[in-house]
């Protein structure tokens, strides 16, 4: 009978062991989504190779804006570092109600998306959302946003299907980022008037002579223009399962500066990766990541600091 007793005992050690190894394991994965955006991918990539760096196991997946959020909600994914509001309300919001996904603080402020234009054509007189459909033979009745499904283009899809500003008759022409500018600047190039989704922190700002539309308001790319504030949101129960990167989280915010930088550098070397422009920015920016890693340990309890700054410098 003790010998007995004594085998159950070791079997129930031997599956608890089993257990809590596989909840440690578990404790160490962090599931980033992202957006094919240059800007969303650089801190995604950067966060990455920061928690990997510090002993976490970090991963991440492209995703569409409104499968990046079913993911989060479902508990497929744990982060997602490209919350644009309010532009993304509409997608994010009932998230945010149900209570299965938590939107954090900002990682980027004084950010903009919304409808721009060459210089040219706003010194043409189109400076205005209201603008738009009095040149839409000059525009062949035609706005280019970016890939479908994306927030922005779900707001120029709104305005044509509900008339606003008169743009009943005209169409949105959805593509890639890195499409949408190539044929911002082939227009440019022969003063043909476009208008499209722009957006700031992104090298366009540099490469085209633009101009951003007035007009928008809280129905389409908020007030104030399209200033924008771009959030962290987290699936619902993160910050009980990963407190320490929960904390990582909330001191990672990420300056204009280095992402303009990062864009530039993109732009300029196309055989550059993101991850790359990122860290080359962070190696001469070191106050940054410092304050990033300010109170926070590596999964093994180490100070991160230089565990991370080794990292870097390798």
């Amino acid at each position: 009978m003790e010998r007995q007793l004594m085998r159950v005992m070791v079997m129930a050690f031997f599956l608890l062991t089993i257990v809590m190894g596989s909840k440690a394991l578990a404790s160490k994965e962090v599931r980033f989504v992202y957006v094919p955006w240059t800007c969303v991918t650089v801190k995604t990539e950067v966060a990455e190779f920061m928690l990997e760096s510090i002993g976490y196991d970090a991963s991440t997946m492209m995703l569409s804006v409104p499968i990046a959020y079913q993911a989060l909600a479902t508990d497929e994914a744990d982060v997602f570092l490209g919350n644009w509001m309010p532009t993304m309300s509409g997608i994010a919001t009932p998230h945010f109600e149900s209570g299965r996904v938590i939107q954090m603080n900002p990682i980027m402020e004084n950010a903009k998306y919304t409808l721009a234009v060459p210089r040219y054509a706003y010194e043409g007189g189109l400076q205005h959302f209201e603008d738009i459909a009095r040149f839409a033979d000059k525009l062949d009745h035609r706005i280019y946003g970016i890939e479908e499904g994306n927030d922005g283009n779900e707001v120029i899809e709104m305005m044509i299907a509900e008339n606003m500003f008169d743009l009943g008759d005209f169409d949105i022409i959805p593509s890639s980022e890195t499409g949408m500018l190539s044929q911002v600047r082939s227009y440019a190039r022969n003063q043909e008037w476009i208008v499209f989704l722009g957006w700031s922190p992104h090298w366009m700002n540099n490469i085209i002579d633009m101009e951003y539309l007035k007009g928008s308001d809280e129905r389409t790319f908020g007030e104030n223009d399209g200033t924008a504030t771009v959030y962290i949101n987290v699936r619902n129960g993160f910050a009980d399962d990963h407190p320490m990167v929960n904390s990582l989280l909330e001191n990672y915010l990420v300056p204009i500066d280095m992402i303009n930088e990062a864009m530039t550098m993109l732009h300029e070397d196309n055989t550059m990766e993101h991850l790359d422009a990122g860290l080359i920015w962070l190696r001469n920016n070191p106050e940054v990541y410092r304050g990033w890693l300010e109170g926070i340990t590596t999964a093994d309890g180490r100070p991160a600091l230089p565990v991370f700054e080794a990292a870097l410098n390798r």
